[in-house]
Parts: C-alpha cells; sequence; structure tokens
C-alpha cells in the first residue's frame, strides 16, 4: 500500500524536561498526538540547574521560531574563560548565533512548554509511570496520579526522558553503567554585594572550586566543591563552609548572602547501551549524564528529541524507511558518549590536585586558544556546531554535516525558516521544473523545494533537524533529477505513486 501520510497512532513522554517539552512540541506540530506525563506537580519554582545554551540548540530552537524569544530573556556571551588566562573565542562562529546564552533552564523550559501546547500537546502532572509493557502493535504503560488512582494507557511508542533515576530504563531492564564524577558538590541561589567581574565565573585552587552564573533577575548560582569536606548528599549546606570555598577558588566570596535555597548533588558518568528497545525509546539524562563541565546536558538532550521527533513522525505517519527509527541510536549514541569522556576529562583536570598539572594545562589552552584552526575545532565541539552524522561511503563531503542556515530565493528569507514545519528542504542549485515536481508532487508533504539565494553547483537534501542527508555537485539536468529522485527514495520513502520498497543507504549510521 501506499504511504497515507496521515498520523496512524500515538506518542507518550515520560519528562517535562527541556528534552520531553521539544519533543512534544514537534510531534504534535507533526500532527502526531502526543501526551507528556509528568511526576511533578504544575507549580513551577525558581530552582534551575542548566545555565548554558549552546549555538547549535539556538539554532534548533530558531527552527522552530522560539529562538528569539528565549534569547530575550538571558545574557550572551562571545567568550568563555577556560583555565587561568585561555578563553574560548565563541564569536567566530558561523550562523546568527555566535555566543553561549545564559539563561536559567525554567526559562527554556517555559518557551518550549508554551510551544508544545500551543500546537496541541498534552501535559498531565501528577502522573508517575509504574510499569510498562509492550507488543509489536503498541506499548501499555501503568500511571498512578497524585490522587493515587491507577490507570492504564496504550501509545505507539513511549519516549522515556525522565531523567537519570527514569523509570522507563529501569523498566526496560537496561544497564546504566559509569561512575560517579564529583560527589558532594554544593549548590545555593544567593544575593551578591559584588557582581562577578564574567558573566560566568569559575575558578579553583588546590582543593577548592567554585562556579557563578546570574539568573538575571539579581539572583545567582552558586556551586562549589571542597576536597576537604566530602559530605552525603543527605547533608544539609553549612553556608559559611559555602562561602569559604568560594573564597578559596575565586579569591572573595563577592558578599554572597540571603540563601533561598541550598543543596548537595553529586555527578555520574554514565550511558545505557542502547537507546532504542523496541517501541521504547530513552532521550536526554534517561540515556546518558555527564559532569557539568562545559553546560552539555541539557544541549544534548534537546539535540536528541530533535533527532528522534521528525523520524517518529515519519513512522506514524506511514512513510518512514524501514531503517529510519534504528538511525536514532546510530546517530546519538557516539555523541552522548563523545560528550561524555570530553566533560569528565575537562572536570577531572580542573579538580585536580597538581598545581604543576593545572599550571600546565592553562599554558596549553591559552596556547591552543591562540592557534586560529585548534580554536575554532575547540569551539565547535563545545556549541554543537561541529556535530556530525556517519554517511555512507562515496557520500558528499557535506553529508551528515550541520546545514548552514544559507539565504534562499525569494522568500522565506533562509534555510531554518523553511525548516519550521518539520519536513525535509531540497535546497536546489538551479530553478528546475524536474526538482520541483519531485518535491512537490511525487513526495509531496514530505519535502519542500527551495532555490539556493547565492551562486553554488550543490544541490542538497536537508533534513527536518538541520542535518544534510544528502548532496550532489552534478550540474547535467538528466543526472541531477536522477540523483534526487534515488537521494529522495531513500530518505522520505516510497512516493505516493510507487510502492516499490525502499532501499537503506549503504554504510553505518544512516
Amino acid at each position: 500500500m501506499p504511504p497515507t501520510d496521515r498520523p496512524t497512532g500515538n506518542v507518550l513522554i515520560v519528562g517535562a524536561g527541556p528534552t520531553g517539552l521539544l519533543l512534544a512540541g514537534d510531534l504534535a506540530a507533526a500532527g502526531i498526538g502526543c501526551t507528556v506525563l509528568e511526576r511533578r506537580p504544575e507549580e513551577t519554582t525558581g530552582l534551575t540547574r542548566a545555565f548554558a545554551v549552546h549555538a547549535r540548540t539556538l539554532e534548533m530552537l530558531d527552527a522552530r521560531g522560539v529562538a528569539g524569544e528565549l534569547v530575550a530573556t538571558g545574557t550572551r556571551v562571545g567568550a568563555v574563560r577556560l583555565l587561568g588566562s585561555a578563553a574560548l573565542d565563541l564569536s567566530r562562529l558561523p550562523g546568527r548565533f555566535p555566543y553561549v546564552l545564559v539563561t536559567p533552564q525554567y526559562e527554556t523550559e517555559r518557551v518550549l512548554r508554551e510551544r508544545a501546547l500551543a500546537v496541541g500537546a498534552q501535559i498531565v502532572h501528577g502522573a508517575e509511570v509504574v510499569g510498562l509493557r509492550q507488543d509489536a502493535a503498541g506499548v501499555d504503560v501503568d500511571v498512578r496520579t497524585a490522587g493515587g488512582e491507577a490507570r492504564t494507557l496504550r501509545a505507539s511508542y513511549l519516549v522515556g526522558a525522565d531523567g537519570v533515576r527514569s523509570t522507563v530504563r529501569q523498566a526496560l531492564g537496561l544497564p546504566f553503567p559509569g561512575r560517579a564524577a564529583v560527589r558532594s558538590v554544593m549548590l545555593a541561589d544567593v544575593r551578591l554585594a559584588e557582581a562577578p567581574a564574567d558573566v560566568l565565573s569559575a575558578g579553583a585552587a588546590g582543593d577548592a572550586f567554585a562556579f557563578v552564573a546570574p539568573f538575571g533577575d539579581g539572583w545567582y548560582r552558586v556551586i562549589a566543591w571542597n576536597r576537604r569536606h566530602q559530605a552525603p548528599d543527605s547533608e544539609p549546606v553549612d553556608f559559611e563552609e559555602l562561602r569559604e570555598v568560594v573564597r578559596r577558588a575565586l579569591g572573595s566570596d563577592l558578599g554572597m548572602g540571603d540563601p533561598r535555597w541550598t543543596s548537595r548533588f553529586h555527578s555520574d558518568e554514565r550511558q545505557v547501551p542502547r537507546y532504542r528497545v523496541g517501541r521504547v525509546f530513552l532521550a536526554g539524562d534517561a540515556a546518558h549524564v555527564h559532569s557539568p563541565a562545559g553546560g552539555q546536558g541539557m544541549n544534548t538532550g534537546i539535540q536528541d528529541a530533535a533527532n528522534l521527533g521528525w523520524k517518529l513522525a515519519a513512522e506514524l505517519r506511514g512513510w518512514a524507511p524501514s531503517w529510519l527509527l534504528d538511525s536514532y541510536h546510530e546517530e546519538r549514541y557516539p555523541v552522548g558518549r563523545l560528550v561524555l569522556r570530553g566533560s569528565g576529562a575537562l572536570l577531572r583536570f580542573v579538580l585536580t590536585e597538581s598545581h604543576w598539572l593545572r599550571t600546565a594545562g592553562a599554558a596549553a589552552a591559552y596556547a591552543a586558544t591562540h592557534v586560529p584552526p585548534v580554536a575554532r575545532r575547540m569551539a565547535g565541539a563545545a556549541s554543537g556546531i561541529d556535530i556530525a552524522y556517519p554517511a555512507p561511503r562515496g557520500s558528499h563531503p557535506l553529508a551528515g554535516r550541520r546545514a548552514p542556515d544559507v539565504p534562499l530565493a525569494g522568500g522565506p528569507g533562509r534555510l531554518y525558516e523553511l525548516l519550521s514545519d518539520g519536513r525535509f528542504v531540497l535546497v536546489a542549485a538551479a530553478n528546475d521544473p524536474a526538482i520541483t515536481y519531485l518535491a512537490t508532487r511525487r513526495w509531496a508533504g514530505r519535502v519542500r523545494c527551495a532555490l539556493a539565494g547565492r551562486a553554488t553547483r550543490t544541490t542538497a537534501l536537508v533534513r527536518p533537524d538541520g542535518y544534510i542527508a544528502w548532496a550532489t555537485d552534478e550540474t547535467a539536468p538528466d543526472l541531477r533529477a536522477a540523483a534526487i529522485r534515488d537521494a529522495l527514495g531513500r530518505w522520505c520513502g516510497r512516493p505516493a505513486d510507487h510502492p516499490a520498497r525502499e532501499r537503506r543507504p549503504s554504510g553505518t549510521g544512516q
């Protein structure tokens, strides 16, 4: 049977953090029935964990029309201090967001929640998942409400975005191997009498480490670690100890006072071996947790969701190639592993007891950030701009890489504005009626066709998540049209008027 392009099922998402909320918005915008189950009550607080929203994440939010609103809530930081006097310059990053945005996580959640609700997602608070079962046709999810009522919900697919203690992951029986990266980290929300010199201030000295970030409303989050006192998470934070640790690490306690909230936590480095088990997927902290160094956790989870959402929508609309859902693990697992290793190495270096090693590292970091090609690669890795997915052998060099937000001829004016509706975009190098026919007729509803706004010989098929699926520099019209037809068949399923079986691209990861 030809694909219907009509939704044939629904998705349950467990967890209303940034990962779950972005995924819910993407699915609902694609017309997929979507419900988010959140154990916490609906009331919101000023408490937060993540502060950094990196450039690649902002590009994904831009494609969904909400980046501008989020940017207005925070502070743009064009250079991030690393070690000693070394600073990572983000101002030369390509794209519209050459900086890291510092804004509390609750602002990111608010923007994503409002978008998800506006496009039709349902969010149910006070709903705790206590078990699940799956079969060839769907997933049964056992839910207990805040009032003690027990219900069983049925869905075509289930996504666990329910954090490091994921009930979904535990119900699947999946291990979560790894180790604690750092223990007994103190947190506090405080007022400061003296504003820090930098928007993000971090320092380490001997056995003390401290980090200070603004909420933007006069409150600051302080994160501190004291090697001399490794207390359990349950032990209350001694505010005088916190001040003394910050003083040792930063040279001043900045006149901190009036704490409204304090806590302790430990940070793990863990990753689940499989992101998919049948009809159940894991995303965000449910799949991987990292040290807080580099501010990668929330960003990696949001990008998990951006990768998974369009693939689930394609499957439920009946046109996904048979390999597409498996590609979620194949593409995102290596990214999670890379972030885990990188952030862990950075944290261990910062917290090392060796003064010689810290001094040598600061000198090496300073040297690296003053070699332009090395500094550019460091910025690309930290920002997520350089994330790329595996491509089949012999592919065009652009395949698997981030699509730049190129200008387009006619309206809308740039690529990421076209990505807002969740379809592929075929960016053509020339105005060819044959190409337009393929995109708008044979694969109608799945692909949009756009004309490049500047001279180029490259024609590219851009995925809904802003990565290049396929590209060619072929200029002969017949050969180019044939290559495009083959690429559309591989990535966008069989056309409505041709029930032939789709083929999987060769090569790992795609």
